[in-house]
């Protein structure tokens, strides 16, 4: 099963003392690579969410932004008596007579005066069982849109491996009549030469130069290369798991056996096939560079 790489998931959850959003994209990249952004004191579920991800996918540059609103009680606000002490002790050290009464209210928006339990008395962390399922709901949704994605491409791949299937086969019928084109060519000219100037040639050396012709020409190995290279791709679009860096390497090595096969035979028509299986694999690069 092909995964891609590119992807989006959100999920959310409203309660009646908390406010979760998730939201997690991911691109392609030939590393793993997870950038995770949220507000503190909410910094401690990275670690968290990483394992999550890293579960998940092995490839891609992924990105979750995580947003948390917790409804605040008044539990969650104490007044700090050393906080307090201190400033009515620097207050009456400037004037003696200061009724400290008269500016409570003052005091009380002092820094540090009244303390924020929720970034101070609570944990995070404690939190977690209810974040912690948002976020795997986000990474489900991810998955399912990589999954989609990657069944559409799967179906490419196998198209374009087809077409290289096709022109491949044309290649093999013609491989054969080259030789024999040369010998005809070759055959030609010699008497054209032998008319002209009344000339002797050895038969023997006019045998020599085709099969020489031949030898360089031979492509059968590269076929049976190719054919096998193309038979590997399919065996792994088939596969349990997404394997986009075996997919890349098939791709090089059928652009290899292909271009050797369009430099070796010296044929035209040969040529036509080559330019339009090197077409192809250029179409199917490029899609692999989205495989997981």
């Amino acid at each position: 099963m092909l995964l891609s790489m590119t992807g989006f998931g959100s999920a959310r959850l409203e309660d009646a003392d908390l406010q979760v959003s998730v939201e997690i994209r991911s691109v392609n990249n030939r590393y793993l690579k997870i950038s995770t952004k949220c507000v503190e004191p909410y910094g401690v579920f990275e670690p968290e969410i990483d394992r999550l991800i890293r579960a998940r996918i092995n490839r891609g540059t992924v990105q979750v932004v995580l947003r948390i609103h917790r409804e605040l009680s008044a539990e969650d606000f104490r007044l700090s008596p050393t906080a307090i002490q201190s400033y009515v002790d620097q207050l009456r050290a400037v004037h003696k007579q200061l009724d400290v009464g008269t500016v409570l209210g003052q005091l009380l928006a002092l820094p540090g005066v009244v303390e924020d339990g929720d970034s101070t008395s609570s944990d995070p962390m404690e939190l977690w069982p209810r974040v912690g399922p948002v976020v795997q709901a986000a990474a489900d949704r991810l998955d399912k849109m990589r999954a989609d994605e990657g069944t559409a491409m799967r179906r490419d791949l196998s198209e374009n491996c087809a077409v290289i299937g096709r022109h491949l086969t044309h290649v093999a019928a013609r491989a054969p009549q080259v030789v024999e084109l040369f010998r005809d060519r070759l055959h030609e000219r010699v008497q054209t030469l032998l008319a002209k100037f009344n000339v002797a040639i050895d038969r023997s050396e006019l045998i020599k130069e085709v099969a020489i012709f031949a030898e360089r020409s031979d492509i059968a190995e590269e076929i049976a290369r190719l054919r096998s290279h193309l038979d590997q791709f399919a065996a792994v679009l088939e596969e349990p798991e997404s394997s986009g860096r075996k997919l890349e390497f098939l791709s090089q090595e059928m652009f290899r056996e292909v271009n050797t096969i369009g430099s070796k035979a010296s044929d035209v028509e040969i040529s036509k096939h080559t330019v339009e299986m090197k077409g192809a694999i250029e179409r199917i690069r490029e899609m692999i560079q989205n495989v997981e």
